[in-house]
């Protein structure tokens, strides 16, 4: 890879970190498991990978924006999240905040 390339993947990667965490706050709107999250995000067009998923579940869950559940489902144990109360707060200012950046970004481009 070249400089460019790996120039290039690398702020690709750093923007993409923060859309993920912002679009799984809002796909948590409704419960999900981690499997099904994953399906949902990539039929709205934005594939993640169960490596990537995970750990920011959990981040998001230490921090208090998600709740999860153990449940048994198809006979086998699966954690199901959704926003808790202070992440659907977190998530209504992220968007606000998204739409502004978003704007100016549009306006300079």
């Amino acid at each position: 890879m070249t400089f460019n390339e790996n120039a290039f993947e690398n702020l690709r990667l750093e923007l993409r970190r923060g859309c993920l965490t912002l679009a799984v706050l809002a796909q948590l709107r409704e419960e999900y498991y981690g499997y099904t999250l994953c399906k949902a995000l990539a039929e709205r067009g934005l594939v993640i990978d169960e490596s990537t998923l995970y750990p920011l579940v959990r981040r998001l869950e230490t921090q208090g924006l998600l709740t999860s559940e153990w449940r048994e489902e198809e006979k086998r144990n699966k954690r199901f999240y959704r926003l808790s109360a202070d992440g659907e707060r977190i998530l209504g200012q992220l968007v606000e905040e998204w739409k502004s950046i978003n704007q100016s970004i549009q306006n300079i481009l």
